[in-house]
């Protein structure tokens, strides 16, 4: 989890810069961007406690002391619990709190997203191990393939607005809720694939 904190620090520091700007436009995606965070250290403080954090952050405290999960796969399962489900549910209560659409708001997630998306790249490149330390059956070589930050923030895009139809009047009463929490659990069981150890070496 200190891993994934480190890591998301720059987003806490850029997203208090834009929140002392004159624009309005840079003042909503910073207070998004604080909604997100928010939500990611919320879980983690309920995880450090003993408490039950929501599925998608569940996966980091549950292996945090395991030998075969390195650095680089937590900081990946944060970034995945924080674009798969922490910004989609930051835009609806964003969007609930303007009153406005998450159309009017497009500008405000792609400015948080693309700030999440920027940092996993980085981090990606500075914890991943050299290749040559790395089996071609390490399942880290299969984990970081298939990981792929600009279609999590497309599957984002799409759940923040679904969300927010779902919770309109007129909709199903608690399809809005029933999706969230399968949006959660989804989130959760690729944290937990991203985390998968590497077997260790026998003695």
């Amino acid at each position: 989890m200190a891993v994934f904190l480190r890591a998301y620090l720059p987003v806490a520091a850029e997203a208090a810069r834009h929140a002392a700007a004159d624009r309005l436009e840079r003042r909503t995606a910073a207070g998004l961007a604080l909604r997100c965070a928010g939500r990611a250290l919320a879980a983690l403080e309920t995880a450090a406690a003993g408490g039950r954090a929501p599925a998608c952050w569940r996966p980091l405290p549950a292996v945090r002391r395991h030998p075969g999960v390195r650095p680089v796969q937590f900081a990946l399962a944060g970034f995945n619990a924080q674009l798969g489900h922490d910004l989609p549910l930051a835009l609806v209560e964003t969007c609930r709190a303007l009153r406005r659409a998450p159309e009017e708001l497009a500008d405000a997630f792609e400015w948080t997203a693309d700030l999440l998306v920027l940092l996993e790249e980085r981090v990606r490149e500075e914890l991943t191990p050299e290749p040559e330390q790395l089996e071609l059956s390490d399942p880290l070589v299969h984990l970081l393939g298939c990981r792929r930050p600009e279609r999590a923030r497309e599957a984002a895009w799409l759940a923040a607005r679904t969300l927010w139809q779902l919770q309109r009047p007129g909709a199903a009463e608690g399809l809005g809720a029933e999706y969230a929490a399968q949006l959660d659990r989804s989130v959760g069981l690729a944290g937990r694939i991203l985390l998968t150890p590497a077997p260790l070496p026998r003695p």
